[in-house]
């Protein structure tokens, strides 16, 4: 069976706040870059694995030409475009009615993608759509681009034409690990060290759905970037005890970490859960209304020349997964 110690989603995909900002950083500068050059950001990825910009006829030098270039988005910008893609996830995944899973891996792969890309170059709406796809088939719940586009009224070319941007992306790591089986864990554990009766094991049952609503807020934070999912699921039910104040949690954590993980201080998981907490309390859920104005700016660096049919491209290397 698969271990998460020795996983890839460990070793590759857990990183430091300040790693994850410099991540962010260096994708919105790079398409910045590509904006002031090529006067878009807008990518297209070729079936040799190279990619292109695509660039006006026009005088790329020209001064005035370059004053009327739209506007790059700021990294707070494209923060709030991820977010708000990030939420629209899990609505398609509720109305499709997938499982956490599903909508767990997806918005895994949609991070992960976006520490190697700006929003600026490839539109979230775009990349939701692929990962929500890749994430049907490694969860083995397969369902067609057809049937995916149809759900939500949108052309499933896009969703194919993505797919192996995607995968590189995410260096074909596709194997994540989501905190709902970890709290799954707990709560059988939790239910053993109660020694809980009928009616104390229904107490817990709330609890356990309770908890799993708290996951579903943490994976729309940058979380699941920053701790593993023991740490998350820990957090959550930290959370629903909190709300419930049916269980002494802190009695059990302590008893859990000195049975399971005797070298660990209590203190040192609490801050890490402290930590999780703060994410969870500073996240919010953008409106459409929210990102309209965004928006306009993000399909302006994509398309800035649309009424201009006449363009060339410049080919690159792709980047490396």
């Amino acid at each position: 069976m698969a271990d998460y110690t020795t996983s890839t989603h460990r070793a590759k995909w857990i990183f430091s706040p300040q790693d994850l900002k410099e991540k962010y950083r260096d994708a919105n500068k790079r398409a910045k870059q590509a904006l002031e050059k090529y006067g878009t950001t807008r990518m297209e990825v070729d079936i040799d694995g190279s990619f292109s910009y695509a660039e006006s006829h026009n005088d790329v030098k020209d001064n005035a030409e370059k004053h009327s270039r739209p506007k790059a988005l700021k990294t707070e910008e494209e923060h709030l475009m991820r977010a708000f893609y990030e939420f629209k996830i899990q609505d398609v995944c509720d109305a499709f009615k997938f499982p956490r899973k599903i909508q767990a891996t997806a918005l895994i792969y949609f991070k992960r993608f976006y520490l190697q890309w700006s929003v600026m170059e490839h539109h979230p709406k775009n990349i939701m759509l692929t990962c929500i796809y890749a994430a049907c088939k490694v969860e083995e719940n397969h369902v067609s681009a057809e049937e995916l586009g149809k759900g939500i009224e949108q052309d499933h070319s896009i969703i194919l034409n993505n797919e192996m941007l995607v995968l590189q992306s995410l260096g074909f790591d596709l194997i994540v690990y989501a905190p709902y089986r970890a709290l799954e864990g707990f709560v059988s554990d939790l239910e053993e060290f109660y020694d809980a009766k009928e009616e104390q094991s229904d107490v817990i049952k709330v609890l356990h759905e309770s908890a799993k609503g708290e996951v579903d807020k943490i994976m729309r934070t940058e979380a699941p970037l920053l701790f593993p999912p023991g740490q998350l699921a820990l957090a959550s039910l930290r959370r629903s005890s909190a709300t419930h104040k049916v269980i002494d949690f802190e009695r059990y954590l302590k008893s859990m970490l000195s049975r399971q993980h005797p070298a660990h201080a209590t203190s040192e998981l609490s801050l890490s859960l402290n930590a999780i907490d703060t994410l969870i309390n500073k996240l919010e859920t953008p409106t459409s209304k929210d990102v309209k104005h965004v928006d306009r700016k993000l399909k302006s660096c994509l398309h800035p020349s649309s009424h201009d049919k006449s363009s060339k491209k410049r080919k690159h290397r792709s980047k490396e997964g």
